[in-house]
């Protein structure tokens, strides 16, 4: 009973409450019985009258919440939806595109005399004023005017607030039952129907009207409730969904299970309310008599179109569509603070058109759900590809393993991601991925830019500084620790920068660096647009030029395209332009411009050409049909737990990985349906490059400029004599790559440096081979004159002599040495047999006959 006595004393109180507004309100309604205009003019005779006048008047009709829908663009023009961002599932909709049904079912079922009144229903709401006060509950006799100012004020009161708390206490705060919000509301109504038509108003409000649920406005409730639109809407339809609006959460017809209002008793509580809707627009003409009884016969029949928001509705483009969220959350040409931006998202109704090109998109998708599977017994196995147009920074297709959500719960099957692996951590991606060789075209760039050929040799061999480099920004660097070794073995060789370049070379590029400036080469890099996902600087240590900075992957598709631009760099976008209201707002931009020298590029992709001709990348180069010149570079982490295939055409530029998401597992001891993992970015990469030159045939590459090609050539120096280790340091600082050739005979004494080969000139940075003295061979000594003391001397010197005579017709040279074999100051082993060759006096010549004479006679 005490609960009995509390009810009853609260609804008497609520009556005193609404007669004591109500009043004032009956007041006012005697002078807006006359006309709107006067009501606020000059007649303001008793004090309520003024009361109400000083009451706001003017209500500011702001831009209605709308969800904002992504956009591919088809090949013919026509748009493609994506995904809807939406708080309000609302679509705004003019006249001319709603039903004449739902405009008739409006005003007879909420305000009949609408096109009579001046914002205010006098008869209703002092009908309401008498049910209020008799039955102890507040009562609407609201007009259509005055709901469409508590809805407008509602709508405001949302868009204000911060949380979800703020939102429900503005929310109530703009609903309050109590005759001062209606005093207000009624104040508003009349300001509204001075400023507007009675058509804006009556669109409005439907535009506005809650139907349940997160559904708004005529257009979205014909859509969820019926699968149709509003201006397709069938009578029956019309007034079944002006019935939700009287009571949202009473008549909505979502719960098809519900005892009340569900489909076992033909949704019972809106099907009375949409008759009585029928019978109020057959009373007022506003249907036949046969309309009215066809409709009344019709069952209630929703076919109920859940609205999705968010990327789960893009499909395999969901991380692409991931990727433009966190864009425009993250971008200030999107609004100043980040709560602006995700309120313009999820409000502002924009028409984001952007750059995604659906079918290489769907080849990507085939490629990765046919190669890579989602989950695999002990590998956490992921996988990404991404593709960017070259010159334009455009984000073409982004793919991954996983299927993307956003749900707690639906995130606890290993299957789904929300990470998009492709991308920055602020844009929701992960930390990044180590790219491993294909980082490496980073020193290339630097070694170009510094003025080294791509046909320059480098000693790449193994050697005890391996670790020690210049850098001019940290300073010198050493590891003596590392010690990188090259992937197919081995301790190394004699390579020219091409060479290393085309099959991936460690040491080579290694011994190429150390040439470099660290510094310099991690500059190169961000020129380029690289960066680490996780925003850190990029890390410039001796490891760092083998590829072990966290990179996303379009980061690298894009440092990619750049190359095959001539160096101009872009930024990535996925937003080619957005409609709000029909007009076009400002977009990131791509930011392209000329970063790197169009000399350094040429030769790059000279180089990056080989690679997929006849090196590493000639697997992927290999099964792209249609074929265009390709650039290239492969990359393998150390013990394999990446892969990686990066290259461009001269129109597109796509980065594939396969790699472990997280943990460690070598990728060459992972079989994926029989396929080595580490080798499937080969057919997955060909696959969509295959697209891609289809629908962007590519053209001829740059050439590169002549001095990146020379062979540089520069003198050996003269080591004889020279210690091995003077001599090492000599060739060395010449910029040449020094072998130890060991000991050969020599005459010089015993561990100095016998010769090089080659010697005098050779290509720069090419290997000279170093040969020390083992002591063994003599200086044959100089003799000449008498033949006899030649000869002795010879002897006495420990050599053979063998004497040989050749005739001379000069007299002086006869008895003495005329030439020796081997010749003086040759080193020859000792004991060996010297030739001389002795002057002899030359037979003297027969004397020549005297002729006879001879004759006829």
């Amino acid at each position: 009973m005490a609960g009995d006595s509390r009810e009853t004393a609260s609804s008497r109180g609520r009556a005193l409450l609404a007669i004591a507004g109500l009043s004032v309100a009956a007041a006012v309604l005697a002078v807006v019985a006359v006309t709107p205009a006067l009501a606020v003019g000059g007649m303001a005779a008793t004090s309520s009258i003024s009361l109400f006048e000083k009451l706001p008047g003017y209500l500011e009709i702001t831009d209605l919440a709308q969800k904002t829908n992504l956009y591919a663009t088809l090949d013919n023009g026509d748009p493609y939806l994506l995904a809807s961002f939406f708080d309000q599932d609302r679509e705004e909709v003019d006249w001319q595109n709603v039903s004449q049904y739902a405009k008739d079912a409006a005003v007879a079922g909420e305000d009949p005399r609408f096109y009579e009144h001046g914002g205010i229903d006098i008869q209703g709401t002092l009908r309401a004023a008498l049910v209020s006060v008799a039955g102890g509950d507040i009562q609407g006799g609201s007009s259509i005017t005055q709901q469409y100012v508590k809805n407008v004020r509602v709508q405001q009161a949302v868009a204000t607030a911060k949380t979800p708390e703020e939102e429900d206490a503005a929310v109530e705060a703009a609903i309050q039952q109590t005759p001062d919000r209606k005093l207000k509301e009624m104040r508003l109504a009349i300001g509204v129907e001075k400023k507007y038509t009675k058509n804006q108003i009556l669109l409005g409000y439907l535009n506005i009207a809650f139907f349940g649920g997160r559904v708004y406005g005529i257009e979205s409730a014909a859509n969820y409730y019926f699968r149709t639109s509003a201006a397709k809407l069938t009578l029956e339809q019309a007034a079944a969904l002006i019935a939700i609006v009287n009571n949202p959460e009473k008549f909505r017809l979502d719960k098809p299970d519900s005892a009340a209002n569900g489909a076992d008793n033909g949704y019972a509580h809106t099907l009375s309310r949409r008759d009585y809707i029928l019978d109020k627009m057959l009373e007022y003409d506003k249907i036949t008599k046969e309309q009215h009884d066809e409709a009344v016969a019709t069952a209630i029949a929703p076919v109920i179109t859940e609205p999705s928001t968010g990327c789960t509705s893009a499909g395999g483009s969901a991380y692409f569509c991931d990727y433009v969220y966190w864009t425009i959350r993250n971008d200030e040409a999107f609004g100043a603070t980040e709560a602006e931006r995700l309120n313009l998202l999820k409000r502002g109704g924009l028409d984001v058109f952007t750059t995604i090109d659906l079918d290489l998109q769907g080849t990507a998708e085939a490629a990765m759900t046919e190669l890579i599977p989602r989950t695999a017994p002990g590998i956490d196995v992921g996988a990404s590809s991404v593709s960017v147009e070259v010159g334009t920074g455009r984000v073409l297709e982004m793919t991954q393993n996983k299927q993307f959500s956003d749900d707690p719960e639906v995130l606890t099957n290993p299957e789904y991601s929300a990470v998009n692996y492709n991308t920055d951590g602020d844009y929701g991606g992960s930390a990044g991925f180590q790219p491993g060789s294909t980082y490496k075209i980073f020193t290339l760039g630097e070694w170009i830019k510094e003025g080294h050929s791509l046909n320059e040799y480098v000693n790449a061999y193994r050697r005890s500084d391996w670790g020690t480099f210049n850098d001019s920004c940290l300073g010198p660097q050493s590891d003596p620790s590392w010690s990188p070794r090259n992937d197919e073995g081995g301790g190394g060789g004699t390579w020219t920068a091409l060479y290393n370049t085309q099959n991936s070379e460690n040491t080579g590029f290694v011994a190429m660096a150390k040439q470099l400036d660290l510094c310099g080469i991690r500059q190169t890099a961000e020129a380029f647009g690289v960066h680490r996902a996780d925003g850190d600087p990029l890390q410039q240590g001796p490891a760092s030029i083998l590829g072990t900075n966290e990179v996303a992957p379009v980061t690298m598709a894009a440092a990619f395209a750049a190359v095959a631009a001539n160096g101009k760099v872009c930024k990535p976008i996925v937003i080619d332009r957005v409609l709000r209201h029909g007009k076009e707002i400002p977009v990131p931009s791509a930011g392209c411009a000329q970063k790197v020298d169009a000399r350094i590029t040429s030769a790059m992709a000279y180089a990056m050409q080989r690679v997929m001709s006849g090196g590493t990348g000639s697997a992927s180069d290999g099964r792209t049909e249609p074929h265009s010149p390709m650039i290239g570079k492969t990359g393998t982490t150390d013990e394999a737990e990446a892969t990686w295939m990066s290259g461009a055409s001269t129109r597109v530029a796509t980065t594939v990985g396969v790699y472990n998401a997280s943990g460690h597992v070598n990728l060459r001891d992972t079989y994926f349906n029989g396929t080595q993992a580490a080798v499937i970015r080969h057919q997955i990469w060909p696959r969509i490059m295959s697209t891609a030159n289809a629908r962007y045939p590519g053209g001829e590459f740059a050439d590169p400029d002549g001095s990146t090609l020379v062979t540089v050539m520069a003198d050996v120096p003269d080591v004889r004599g020279k210690s091995i280790a003077e001599a090492e340091q000599l060739i060395e600082n010449a910029g040449f790559g020094f072998i130890d050739g060991g000991a050969r005979d020599s005459e010089l004494p015993a561990g100095q440096v016998a010769g090089t080969d080659p010697s005098g000139s050779a290509p720069r940075g090419s290997l000279i081979t170093a040969y020390t003295s083992n002591g063994a061979l003599v200086i044959v000594p100089s003799v000449g004159g008498d033949a006899e003391g030649a000869a002795k001397t010879l002897r006495d010197a420990g050599f053979a002599v063998k004497l040989t005579e050749q005739a001379t017709t000069d007299a002086k040279a006869v008895g003495t040495v005329l030439s020796m074999d081997p010749p003086s100051g040759s080193a020859v082993p000792p004991g060996s047999t010297i030739t001389l060759v002795v002057g002899k006096a030359a037979p003297a010549p027969e004397p020549t006959p005297t002729p006879t004479a001879t004759g006829d006679d």
